[in-house]
């Protein structure tokens, strides 16, 4: 017997219905993204190993899909390696490409390489998968779409406010509200690891506080203590850790830790101006919160940086994300490129959306109307009005096998194709067509021109 065919955990198929309605959200987000003056690209989805690897720190690194080399790809490892096992030397050896990780690196590879043909600045906006060897569980897949939009080429902060009102137009035309855009800046961060004595272990005290909603304020402190920070240190930071006053008080908070850092102060003057902009301009559907705890492990943000919570009432993990790069080109050889971006997670935004039932019930893929097919002759007739409807933007169908008319009208039940057509003999004698109503079982007979009126 056969085995049943499987497909790789994280990873899924999706219904008629179900990209019907990814469609749908992709369509609200180009149009946005057109709106606010993006351009579109697209990039492989796999890349020479050595422009992923070491760009998201060693958690991002491991998470990163190796792709073997072709052919005897253990020709050309060292025996020594192969023995002892080094798998850190013999991944390099073995595998040259890697599927992408995410967009934003990807994109820093094609300014660097098409900086020639690019007008600065760059704004661009990409849809693509990206693959990541992930623990599978709700809202986390191992394929999955991101959908971004970048600017490179200004170190302008209206960029960061434009992009926070992207956020908000998107989440306000899909009728989805109260989404917070929490926002926070690497310069504060570095800032309190400056002042709490803790600046050559950065990255450790930012991956530690970036995990407060998932393990605690004691797990945090247990973690950052583990990587050599001292509790005198993560003592000076742990009012900061439960403050749930407004954004203009957390700044306060923050000034006075941060009153004898320099690179603290300001990410304060930018986190400030972003947030009294925005609130001069309102949001529509969204709320803006400043959370020090935010750091999002990846190395490349230097400025703000922004995640997106779901509302409240869903149980969900951030729906996007993004930030400030200043220098993240420069690691490809183009020097003072600073960049900013964000990024919608949409697999997220589906589930939520689902969740809230907020996709508009025209979101179908349902045929409009199917013809009952009677025989070849009716069967032609019947296709010179299909032909007309589908060119009036109408869905039509017909039904392929001249079946018993029961099974017929069963399809288009199945299917919740909401009319049916009848154009048998008596129909093609007098040229015209009988509408039926799947719903209510209501029967109109109409000329071609009226059966397009009425189906419209």
């Amino acid at each position: 017997m056969a085995q049943k065919p499987s497909i790789p955990k994280g990873t899924r198929d999706f219904t008629p219905e179900e990209v019907v309605k990814r469609n749908y959200l992709f369509d609200v987000m180009k149009q946005a993204f057109a709106n606010f003056g993006f351009q579109p690209i697209e990039t492989p989805s796999f890349e020479n190993s050595d422009t992923l690897m070491g760009k998201y720190g060693d958690e991002g690194d491991r998470l990163i899909f190796k792709i073997l080399n072709s052919g005897d790809f253990l020709k050309k490892v060292d025996e020594t390696d192969y023995r002892e096992k080094d798998y850190a030397k013999l991944t390099g050896q073995i595998s040259e490409k890697a599927l992408r990780y995410d967009l934003t690196v990807p994109f820093a590879r094609y300014v660097v390489q098409h900086q020639n043909e690019i007008t600065f600045p760059f704004k661009r906006y990409q849809m693509q998968p990206v693959w990541r060897a992930d623990r599978p569980q709700k809202g986390r897949f191992r394929e999955f779409y991101q959908c971004d939009a970048d600017v490179v080429g200004s170190t302008s902060l209206w960029q960061e406010v434009e992009l926070v009102q992207l956020y908000d137009t998107v989440f306000s035309k899909l009728g989805l509200e109260g989404a917070t855009i929490k926002i926070n800046n690497r310069k504060i961060l570095s800032g309190l690891a400056e002042v709490i004595g803790a600046e050559e272990k950065l990255i450790d005290f930012t991956v530690a506080l970036d995990k407060l909603d998932k393990i605690g304020s004691e797990g945090v402190k247990k973690e950052m203590q583990e990587k050599g920070i001292s509790a005198e240190a993560i003592t000076k930071i742990e009012p900061l850790l439960s403050t749930a006053d407004s954004p203009s008080e957390k700044l306060q908070t923050i000034k006075g830790l941060l009153s004898a850092s320099e690179v603290g102060k300001q990410g304060i003057a930018e986190t400030e101006f972003i947030v009294n902009t925005i609130d001069q301009l309102k949001l529509k559907a969204c709320s803006i919160e400043i959370d020090v705890t935010l750091a999002r492990g990846l190395n490349y943000y230097t400025g703000a940086i922004f995640e997106v919570a779901a509302p409240e009432q869903v149980n969900m993990g951030s729906i996007g994300g993004g930030g400030r790069y200043d220098d993240l080109t420069g690691i490809f050889g183009l020097k003072n490129m600073s960049g900013v971006g964000i990024s919608f997670g949409l697999d997220r935004i589906y589930l939520v959306m689902e969740e809230l039932d907020l996709f508009p019930k025209t979101v179908s893929a349902n045929t409009r109307v199917l013809f009952v097919n009677f025989g070849n002759e009716e069967a032609l007739y019947a296709m010179q009005a299909i032909s007309a409807l589908r060119e009036a933007g109408i869905s039509a169908e017909l039904y392929p096998d001249d079946a018993k008319m029961g099974k017929q009208m069963g399809y288009a039940d199945k299917r919740n194709i909401p009319f049916a057509v009848l154009a048998g003999g008596s129909e093609m004698d007098a040229q015209t067509y009988t509408l039926k109503n799947m719903k209510s079982g209501e029967q109109q007979t109409l000329s071609l021109d009226r059966l397009i009126d009425s189906l419209k």
